[in-house]
């Protein structure tokens, strides 16, 4: 038995039981990888997949509980890698974050800055991607965390911890009617066209429940995941926008006027999620309490360590 063999288990797992694709990823030949994975079978004298001729479609159930092993095996494995990088440089190596366009344009810049000032040897990498996207890419280990606002906390194997709250905001041209009124409400909303989020991105589910609930269907004829382009959709009178409040800004959008929506779509929480079990460089620590100073290392230790289940803003 060696890492190689559990590797290539847990791979097959992931490509969804395509040993080519699994092949692909690991850089190696798929009759390789088949050979490999039969020698640890025998090995332990279990079938850890069943086969229909030459094809692998599905985990047999002994084979459940080995991928299970194998898991924790290759986590402990990078956990004991960690620990050697920890000590042998705190002050360098790499960091991924995985987040949404708004959080990686609003939320993150100024972390960044301050983070890049205090570890300048630390090569950070941001990687963008839809919320279901980003909770896979840590599960998967592309990266070290996951920063959004929806879904993180629908996955069993992340740990996902609250950040910080904000409100939406609805954006409309300086001279359109809704700028006159004193308190928007979703029927004034449901009479012009909408453009806000894609449904995977920045609480859009929110808003769609707050329109459903009253009992209203608005006509939203363009959904984005980038902020900056439902602002340009608004400016150009496709219909008023429904952005997160700190995509706002008064200068940069003078054309543009930002109108409270908080009571209408309630209060969304950005969370910052990491694959339970992990250990986590000193600096990915770092980087956290940046992004959201009650979000000590040891509140997250104590949490990685499954002594505490919820934390709440």
């Amino acid at each position: 038995m060696n890492f190689q063999q559990l590797r290539y288990v847990r791979e097959t797992v992931r490509q969804g039981l395509n040993l080519t694709e699994a092949a692909k990823k690991l850089f190696t030949s798929q009759p390789g990888v088949s050979k490999q994975i039969r020698e640890l079978e025998n090995e332990l004298g279990v079938e850890i997949f069943v086969r229909h001729g030459k094809r692998i479609v599905a985990v047999t159930e002994p084979g459940k509980a080995v991928v299970e092993v194998i898991e924790r095996l290759l986590q402990e494995a990078e956990n004991l890698k960690q620990v050697g990088r920890e000590f042998k440089d705190q002050a360098a190596g790499t960091l991924t974050i995985a987040t949404t366009h708004t959080q990686a344009r609003y939320s993150l810049p100024k972390v960044v800055g301050a983070f890049k000032r205090r570890y300048p040897r630390v090569h950070l990498t941001i990687k963008q991607g839809n919320p279901p996207q980003l909770a896979e890419m840590v599960i998967a280990r592309e990266a070290d965390m996951a920063i959004a606002t929806e879904a993180l906390d629908n996955y069993p194997k992340l740990l996902a911890l609250p950040g910080y709250e904000w409100r939406h905001c609805v954006v409309v041209p300086a001279k359109h009617p809704l700028a006159k009124e004193q308190r928007l409400t979703l029927e004034m909303l449901a009479r012009y066209p909408v453009v806000t989020y894609d449904p995977a991105f920045a609480g859009r589910s929110r808003i769609d429940e707050a329109f459903q609930a009253q009992g209203l269907s608005p006509d939203i004829v363009l959904s984005a995941v980038d902020s900056d382009v439902i602002k340009t959709y608004v400016e150009l009178g496709l219909g008023v926008g429904v952005i997160a409040a700190m995509a706002f800004d008064g200068k940069r959008d003078r054309h543009l006027r930002a109108l409270e929506a908080g009571h209408l779509f309630g209060t969304m929480t950005t969370r910052v999620a990491v694959r339970r079990g992990a250990a986590l460089r000193g600096y990915a620590y770092t980087f956290i309490e940046l992004f959201s100073p009650r979000l000590t290392r040891k509140l997250i230790e104590t949490a990685l360590a499954g002594k505490a289940e919820t934390y709440e803003l």
